[in-house]
């Protein structure tokens, strides 16, 4: 982590610090920056990695990438309610999610379509999604938001061990349920 550290010390100025306080917006886009060229560097190590060992992309994107990504929150949400700050963790879990799908997903797909590879050069009026399973997982999602209100109210609206068991377990039905979608297991996608 030794070039990371030093890179970004370099270039984010640290404007906790009284002489760059008015450098805050130099700070904010330096670090968009870092995480946008991180973040590259990990969905093209994955990829690779996903050719290396015959992955498709969908079971790299549901796995590595999901849980590469959400590590950090994770992180971020137990510092929070260390601090006795239940309400932030739940929050951030939520919007960085919506945050995502609202802004995470857009701007790189306007990116793509729009200044990469404009899309009417290639004829199409669409960028095409390749998962055949991607309106029962987006069911799925739904009735998954259904289930974590429900086991929270179950819970009495209480932070605690029997719920973060409840949410795992939520989560590995999805990413089972998702892998067999994906593989063709009892519903052929394919």
């Amino acid at each position: 982590g030794m070039p990371l550290s030093v890179g970004m010390w370099l270039t984010i100025p640290d404007c906790r610090r009284e002489r760059f306080k008015s450098f805050w917006f130099f700070t904010f886009s330096n670090c968009i920056l870092w995480i946008a060229a991180l973040s590259y560097i990990m969905v093209w190590m994955v990829t690779e990695f996903g050719i290396d060992y015959n992955i498709r992309d969908s079971i790299m994107g549901i796995t590595l990438l999901a849980m590469g990504t959400s590590v950090p929150d994770a992180l971020s949400s137990i510092a929070v309610a260390r601090r006795g700050h239940g309400d932030m963790a739940v929050s951030s879990s939520i919007g960085s999610n919506i945050f995502d799908i609202l802004i995470g997903l857009p701007i790189p797909w306007f990116v793509y379509g729009a200044i990469l590879y404009p899309i009417t050069q290639k004829g199409l009026p669409y960028v095409l999604i390749p998962s055949d399973a991607l309106t029962i997982v987006i069911l799925m999602l739904f009735i998954m938001v259904a289930l974590v209100i429900t086991t929270i109210h179950l819970s009495g609206w209480v932070l605690s061990v029997k719920l973060g068991l409840m949410m795992m377990a939520n989560y590995f039905v999805f990413l089972a349920i998702s892998l067999m979608l994906e593989y063709g297991v009892f519903y052929s996608c394919r």
